[in-house]
């Protein structure tokens, strides 16, 4: 049995995993990022989390692969930009080779590691054409075609989030206006929620939330709220899965999955959430694209990166990625 190892960097954490070729998590470490030392030490120091990890394990794995956010370089291996990280043009797979020996490493970003986790070991696991997205922070997508990931030009395929809704008027980050994850996202609901209070709507979020504290307003508390039927929560998610509903109506048609897999921190609201999404698509899409159609919620919340980044690994090591 061949192992490989997954890494998932975030802007607090990273977390290591050691998988076998079937994407079996075998043991997981975590370290803190300490993004702000800079990216020579973050490599440094995830060099020898890795290598305690194969101490540990005693065995010696095949491949690391790696899934970080911003825009990557997939086929260099280089964290082109991200900004969650202060990284730019950062040649990530060569140095942290360095680190381990002369290892295999490589790159990719890490909501594809998540979906691509999903699609071969989790949730869309039997189908041959899984559209995955994450609801979290942003919004981002991924498409694992008979168990290949589909790039685009540039390889930027996958910005789900930033798809334009007519009817939104929220400023992105990114500097648009109107883009989907600015309402369909964690933090896309917390604002929703704090905006009715702040409009003075009848809602047990504004006894709750005040003043400074209501930057302390979530997504969990909106979802709190609406099981205790509060009406401007329930707006929120019933207009929120509805958005995520119009925009997979969009999808559909041009990818025409057989599996739709949502994770994602967002994504825990459930049914409060899928119930309208679903009703949304059903109104919006031609009926055979949804006759072969499953829509489920991701399996492996806690390691579909890791085994997604482990198993990517395999795949550019056997040479059947598309790059």
């Amino acid at each position: 049995m061949k192992h490989y190892v997954g890494i998932d960097i975030g802007g607090t954490n990273m977390v290591c995993g050691l998988t076998d070729e079937t994407g079996r998590t075998l043991r997981m470490t975590k370290v803190a990022t300490e993004a702000q030392r800079g990216s020579e030490n973050v490599i440094e120091r995830l060099g020898k989390a890795v290598s305690g990890l194969i101490a540990e394990s005693g065995v010696s794995p095949e491949a690391v692969g790696i899934g970080i956010p911003g825009f990557v370089d997939h086929v260099n291996g280089v964290s082109v930009l991200a900004v969650n990280l202060g990284w730019k043009n950062v040649p990530i797979t060569s140095e942290l080779s360095k680190h381990l020996g002369g290892l295999p490493v490589y790159l990719n970003h890490d909501v594809r590691m998540y979906v691509y986790g999903e699609a071969v070991a989790g949730a869309g696991q039997g189908y041959k054409h899984v559209f995955g997205l994450t609801v979290g922070t942003g919004l981002a997508a991924a498409m694992v075609n008979e168990g290949r990931l589909y790039y685009g030009s540039g390889g930027r395929a996958g910005e789900f989030g930033h798809i334009p809704v007519p009817d939104l008027d929220y400023h992105c980050n990114c500097g648009m206006i109107g883009c989907l994850e600015t309402a369909v996202s964690a933090t896309g609901i917390a604002r929703q929620a704090r905006e009715a209070v702040q409009r003075g709507e009848s809602t047990i979020l504004a006894e709750r939330f005040s003043g400074d504290n209501l930057q302390k307003l979530t997504a969990a508390d909106v979802s709190r709220a609406y099981d205790e039927g509060d009406p401007a929560a329930i707006a929120i998610m019933e207009r929120t899965g509805t958005l995520l509903g119009r925009g997979l109506a969009a999808a559909i048609p041009l990818f025409s999955p057989e599996a739709i897999v949502i994770g994602g921190g967002g994504s825990l609201a459930g049914e409060r959430l899928f119930a309208p999404m679903r009703k949304e698509i059903e109104r919006s899409t031609l009926s055979f694209y949804l006759d072969n159609l499953v829509i489920k919620p991701a399996e492996r919340i806690e390691d579909a990166g890791i085994v997604g980044s482990a198993l990517y690994a395999k795949q550019r090591l056997n040479g059947t990625d598309i790059v």
